[in-house]
């Protein structure tokens, strides 16, 4: 594989062991993550990183096999560019539902 890809893969993998961490210490529930500006602030940056790194990875190779990455590089995109869009809902159910599938995904392109 290459090696800036590889490179890649690991930055991914960094922002969501992140984002996992931030629920270590409190329940991993929306109100925890709504009422907190900071940790919001935190898992918007680690999405700005995992999208950026994917749109990296597919400068180099456009066909690398990542499901909706695309998608994942548009949110990076909304995060940035169009933050007054943003709602928590949609953050959450980033988090809980397509986070823990790019984390398997992720950790199978890495072995």
């Amino acid at each position: 594989m290459n090696e800036k890809i590889l490179k890649y893969l690991f930055d991914i993998k960094s922002a969501i062991d992140e984002v996992d961490f931030y629920f270590t210490e409190k329940e991993k529930r929306f109100e925890n993550y709504s009422g907190d500006i900071q940790l919001k602030r935190a898992i918007e940056r680690d999405l700005e990183i995992i999208g950026e790194a994917i749109n990296r990875i597919l400068t180099i190779d456009p066909e690398f096999p990542i499901q909706n990455a695309k998608k994942i590089v548009g949110l990076r995109n909304q995060i940035i560019h169009a933050y007054d869009n943003i709602s928590d809902e949609n953050i959450w159910g980033i988090l809980m539902i397509h986070l823990p599938k790019l984390k398997e995904e992720i950790e199978v392109l890495l072995r």
